[in-house]
């Protein structure tokens, strides 16, 4: 992909389009009547309605989080909690409205399914408005449908998994908005021994200023199988008109199973991206998190491994982009509580133009589990002498029989490396970026292609100037 397609790609995310809507709640109003309507208007059973109630009561009554980015720029009262599409679900591109289709294709979602994905979905809005899944994979009984769809199709499933033991709706002042408003996202059941060779992927729009995305991805791997599973985000920007991304990721992961989940996020910065992602993982299981935060104006994400069996393992990889009026507040949390379980923590941030990169991570061992390891590096790169990385690491130790390490480190972009390139005949926009492109190369190289070279130009583009 080239210079100016990815500036096309970058110009696609950062407009709005034209859309009609069948609904629109009012700006700043959240209360027991848009939840039961909400509810009412997905026709949802009673048991769901009543958490949405009992989510909306915690949030009320809880304060806005003392720590971490300053929040005070996230005006509640001008946030529209609910935006429904015109356009109903489809199972064929072409039955995408046009006005909503023209976004999609320019982010290459219709041929990257054609090409090398299991499945398929996109979400417009607060509705998903496109869902596929290949026949194969069906046939081997793997569910992968929009979330609200799941709650119709398989009720039960839901319910014994939707923000029950993962991420409850009491976990803290965003989830509890989140479990109250919650809408579309993506479901995936994935039965024993069945291993989805492809991977699944969804992708997750805001178009329209002031508008808050809720949606909720729940993922279910039975025991031995096995699925490979991608996000991307985007919206347009609108200046001071803040919006809002408060989405969901719950992950089960059986015995010996093996889930990967990767994400580019790539929120304007005109978003506040307010995420919670949590795996339960149990006995030989492995959870796999590789993620890219690209934009919003505020990011408080810090994707959570819980190793419950013996033998757990957790790898999370990921990078960071700070630029000018960004603060990038992510990292990971992993909870050993059995024996022999394992964590392997890599995580690289770039900060420019007075852009702010925190990694804050908790490792906690408890007691009996023994022979647990941990090893945790953090690597900043700061490109100007205006810009900000820090690490705030928290480990927990409670038992003896451990190995744990952590390690971290903070540079600038060498400009004495910059004029050697330079002096070989290497233009400097060109040698910065073959320096960045190495400092994230670990990241890129575990995201599937297409994501890989989008974040790769992305960033690169975001290098030029660095020097000087």
């Amino acid at each position: 992909m080239g210079q100016v397609q990815i500036s096309q790609v970058r110009k696609a995310m950062d407009t709005a389009v034209e859309s009609r809507d069948s609904y629109v709640s009012r700006p700043g109003v959240l209360d027991e009547a848009l939840v039961r309507f909400i509810s009412g208007d997905k026709d949802e059973p009673e048991w769901m309605l009543q958490k949405r109630l009992k989510a909306l009561e915690l949030f009320m009554m809880t304060p806005v989080p003392a720590w971490g980015p300053d929040l005070g720029r996230l005006d509640m009262g001008k946030i529209i909690f609910y935006r429904k599409p015109d356009a109903k679900q489809a199972k064929d591109w072409r039955d995408v409205p046009a006005e909503i289709k023209k976004t999609f294709d320019a982010l290459g979602i219709p041929e990257a399914e054609q090409k090398s994905l299991a499945g398929a979905g996109a979400q417009y809005e607060s509705s998903v408005i496109y869902h596929r899944l290949k026949g194969e994979f069906e046939r081997q009984g793997v569910i992968f449908e929009d979330m609200d769809v799941a709650l119709h199709k398989y009720p039960e499933l839901v319910k014994k998994y939707f923000m029950t033991n993962c991420i409850p709706i009491s976990d803290h002042k965003f989830i509890m908005l989140h479990g109250a408003v919650w809408s579309g996202g993506t479901f995936i059941y994935v039965p024993r021994n069945v291993k989805v060779r492809l991977p699944l992927q969804a992708y997750f729009r805001m178009n329209a200023k002031r508008g808050g995305q809720f949606e909720h991805t729940l993922i279910v791997a039975e025991e031995g199988s096995e699925v490979n599973y991608v996000e991307g985000c985007s919206a347009p920007q609108f200046g001071d008109e803040r919006s809002l991304h408060a989405g969901c990721v719950e992950i089960y992961v059986g015995e010996n199973a093996r889930v990967r989940y990767s994400s580019v996020e790539n929120w304007s910065t005109s978003t506040f991206n307010l995420n919670t992602k949590r795996a339960i993982v149990q006995k030989n299981g492995i959870i796999e998190w590789v993620g890219g935060n690209m934009g919003s104006c505020t990011t408080m994400l810090y994707p959570c491994s819980i190793l419950k069996g013996e033998g757990a393992r957790a790898d999370h990889l990921g990078i960071a982009y700070a630029g000018r009026g960004q603060n990038q507040d992510t990292g990971a949390k992993v909870y050993h509580l059995a024996k022999n379980t394992s964590s392997n923590i890599r995580m690289k941030s770039i900060s420019k133009d007075g852009g702010i990169c925190t990694y804050r991570g908790l490792v906690k061992v408890v007691k009996g589990a023994k022979d647990s390891r941990v090893a945790a590096a953090c690597d900043a790169l700061i490109m100007d002498k205006d810009s900000v990385s820090n690490t705030i690491p928290n480990m927990d130790v409670g038992e003896d029989g451990v190995h744990v390490s952590h390690e971290a480190r903070v540079g600038r972009l060498s400009a004495e490396k910059v004029f050697y390139l330079m002096s070989r005949g290497i233009k400097e926009d060109d040698a910065v970026a073959m320096m960045v492109s190495g400092f994230i190369e670990p990241v890129i190289k575990e995201l599937p292609l297409e994501y890989a070279v989008e974040l790769n130009r992305l960033i690169q583009l975001e290098m030029v100037g660095a020097i000087g």
